[in-house]
């Protein structure tokens, strides 16, 4: 998940002024474009899971040698890359290509950190438009995606047999509702997500508040109200449990690999998990209110290269970032990753690989950017108000109206 706006812009602040931002560069400490073409080039991500020796890491050192120059790989976590982005260009040692979560990068554009990718010459036409858009800001993209991630709605094959239940039968929220109305009656759970107060709150309930119609500019529509609405119902009538309050995605994850639930929203990411639960399961693109799928939100990183004072340094950069999108490398890293190539052409020889990926590869297609539709910057301040009126409801605080009318107005004054 992102940080927010202002968290990352506070760690800058205490580092100094966004003035100079364009004017610093230099990650590898090269002095001169005479070293440009040899080297270090600094390179940060955020898999610190993924050490020297794991396919990502050996991927990455090889693209440095395939550009002639030895890459120096740090990884943080997402939060901690954001922050460390701004103070090292803030400090003048930014690095020469960074891999950020896509909701960031239109923060580190606002601060003047990112180059376009059409300035450098990188060619983003065979992405697909709903994944570069993540990472497009004013018609210009400031990056390359590596895949995304994104929601749909794992099923426990047993507890649905058991209760009757066909999953093909899933089209729309009536028929979900119905579907746990009778897992429930046969005595087992229905279904669990994440309702955080954190960003992974807001990212869950994205697909729900999309599927009915919502506009993030305007929180508390009727669209909305019946978005939070159907939560509430799910939470009051005992189909969701009490403690999607607390749950991570993580946590959330766990209480569907009991055994015991007949429904998880979850992500791409726990599709290794799924192999190991121990019990059949399938996959459905979560439905939107009326039928067919809802859209859904993109997650996933995108390869950008950092305003460098020394502009020779672009040309190794981008044969780095143009080695690591390769569709030949793409293939290999989304399926280390459980990520869904940005490329029809990836996507097509993921699923030939692993038919299982087919419906992510539809929930995809499906998905927009948090940040796209002239969001930006803004996203972080509506998405706060938004998880924050939906702990409101599901606890009985504020009906959803109530909740989602402050939360416009808080979103109104950022």
């Amino acid at each position: 998940m992102i940080s927010t706006r202002r968290v990352l812009l506070a760690a800058l602040t205490a580092a100094g002024t966004l003035a100079s931002l364009t004017a610093c560069g230099g990650g590898s400490g090269s002095s001169g474009s005479a070293g440009a073409s040899s080297g270090t080039y600094i390179f940060w991500d955020p898999y610190p899971q993924l050490d020297a020796s794991s396919p990502w890491g050996r991927l990455v050192a090889g693209c440095g040698t395939k550009a002639g120059v030895k890459v120096k790989r740090t990884a943080y976590d997402t939060t901690d890359l954001g922050n460390k982005a701004l103070l090292a260009a803030q400090q003048g040692n930014a690095p020469d290509v960074m891999l950020v979560d896509n909701p960031v990068v239109s923060t580190l554009v606002e601060a003047g950190i990112l180059t376009k990718t059409s300035d450098l010459g990188l060619d983003t036409k065979p992405i697909q438009k709903n994944i570069i858009g993540a990472g497009t800001i004013d018609g210009s993209a400031y990056g390359v995606p590596i895949g995304a991630n994104t929601l749909a709605l794992y099923y426990n094959k047993k507890v649905l047999s058991a209760a009757g239940v066909d999953p093909a039968s899933v089209k729309d929220w009536d028929s979900l509702t119905a579907a746990l109305k009778k897992v429930k009656a046969s005595g087992k759970k229905g279904i669990t997500f994440s309702a955080i107060n954190t960003e992974e709150g807001s990212f869950q309930f994205l697909p729900w508040f999309w599927g009915a119609g919502g506009d993030l500019t305007r929180l508390n529509s009727a669209q909305g109200v019946a978005a939070l609405s159907l939560w509430k119902q799910w939470v009051d009538e005992g189909y969701a449990p009490k403690d999607v309050l607390q749950n991570t995605q993580t946590t959330s994850w766990q209480e569907f690999a009991t055994g015991s639930y007949a429904f998880g929203e979850n992500g791409t990411w726990q599709l290794g998990n799924a192999d190991k639960a121990g019990f059949d399961y399938g996959v459905l693109s979560l439905p939107a209110r009326s039928g067919g799928s809802a859209p859904v939100p993109t997650g996933g990183e995108f390869a950008t290269v950092p305003v460098q004072k020394d502009t020779a340094r672009y040309d190794v950069s981008k044969k780095i970032v143009e080695c690591l999108t390769s569709d030949a490398n793409l293939l290999s890293t989304d399926t280390t990753l459980m990520y869904v190539a940005p490329t029809a052409a990836v996507q097509s020889q993921q699923v030939a690989k692993n038919p299982r990926l087919k419906p992510w590869v539809d929930a995809v297609a499906a998905a927009r950017g948090r940040t796209s539709g002239g969001l930006g910057t803004k996203y972080p301040t509506i998405s706060q108000p938004l998880w924050t009126a939906v702990q409101a409801a599901l606890s009985g605080g504020k009906s959803p109206k109530a909740a989602l009318d402050a939360a416009q107005a808080s979103a109104q004054k950022n």
